[in-house]
């Protein structure tokens, strides 16, 4: 039997590490790295993942149970006992069992630190999927979080295509630069957008996306809203303008490729994306794992992806 360590969430804005005995099921695996996802995290160690919403925000292979205590998580990369690097939508954990069809290797081009963006870069897939751009397309990113510059990062490279990501943190200027798009303030976010994709997380976005769009124009919410019960502007020129609100969520492939692709593929594909070493921008410094139930209330409140890294 192997012993692990696991993060473990036991109250609002608390955080243990606990050890538990291994299986002998599945492939075992070897913690190397893994991402904190801010946005789900932070609701998840908050506590504000609503009842209702139990069930559908069950990771892979979490443990436990909403609100507390719960092992979340899902951004994984370790190494198996024949020495394949893989990716595992798996918690916080130095070492654990998972099915052999969930361990997805990581290409050679990809080093462990950056693939841990790979959950973020399917959700980013997804939004494009969803959003399904055009060449030449005006295109408005709102929320400069590091879903919001994947996904802003894979619309630049459509032929034409002209992307603003629009954020108040005027450091997110230069990720976004690197990434192949300009940057925008709120109060001088460019109008008649003909897609938007929302990804900030706030209500103040949401209604900055709405009042932008152009005639027609599409909005894609990428965020989640947890909790809480936004306001929208529903009156004035909406119904005029004739806009589309359209929600993407990750746990379902976007109907543009559902049949097309296994969420085996569309992540693999997601691994394939981060070959560029443009995306390290959105990586902060690594903080050890035995630093995380005292570093995570800081590492959830600023900053782009967090990578835990363990020893070995």
């Amino acid at each position: 039997m192997t012993v692990a360590r696991a993060f473990w969430t036991v109250a609002p804005g608390v955080g243990e590490l606990r050890e538990e005995t291994l299986g002998t099921e599945g492939v075992l695996v070897q913690a190397l790295a893994s991402g904190i996802s801010r946005g789900t995290e932070a609701t998840v160690f908050a506590g504000h993942v609503p009842p209702s919403q139990y069930q559908m925000m069950r990771a892979p292979l979490m443990a436990g149970s909403f609100p507390f205590p719960v092992k979340y998580g899902y951004s994984a990369v370790g190494v198996t006992e024949d020495g394949a690097r893989v990716f595992v939508l798996h918690p916080h954990q130095d070492r654990f069992r998972a099915p052999s069809a969930m361990c997805i290797p990581v290409p050679d081009a990809v080093p462990t630190a950056r693939a841990v963006l790979a959950a973020n870069m399917e959700t980013a897939l997804n939004n494009c999927w969803d959003a399904a751009p055009l060449a030449g397309e005006r295109a408005l990113v709102v929320g400069a979080g590091v879903v919001g510059l994947l996904t802003a990062a894979l619309l630049a490279r459509v032929p034409g295509m002209q992307v603003t990501v629009v954020d108040p943190e005027p450091a997110r200027a230069e990720p976004a630069r690197r990434l192949g798009c300009t940057f925008a303030a709120p109060d001088s976010a460019p109008e008649e957008q003909e897609l938007i994709v929302h990804a900030s997380g706030t209500e103040a976005g949401l209604r900055l996306a709405l009042s932008r769009a152009a005639f027609e124009g599409r909005i894609i919410e990428a965020s989640w809203f947890a909790d809480r019960v936004p306001a929208l502007p529903l009156g004035e020129a909406f119904h005029a303008r004739r806009l589309r609100v359209v929600s993407s969520q990750v746990g379902s492939i976007a109907p543009a490729m559902r049949g097309r692709r296994t969420h085996s593929e569309r992540l693999a594909l997601a691994l394939d994306l981060l070959a560029d070493p443009a995306f390290d921008a959105l990586l902060e410094a690594p903080v050890d794992f035995a630093d995380l139930p005292r570093a995570m209330p800081r590492l959830l409140a600023g900053g782009l992806c967090h990578v835990v890294r363990y020893a070995t």
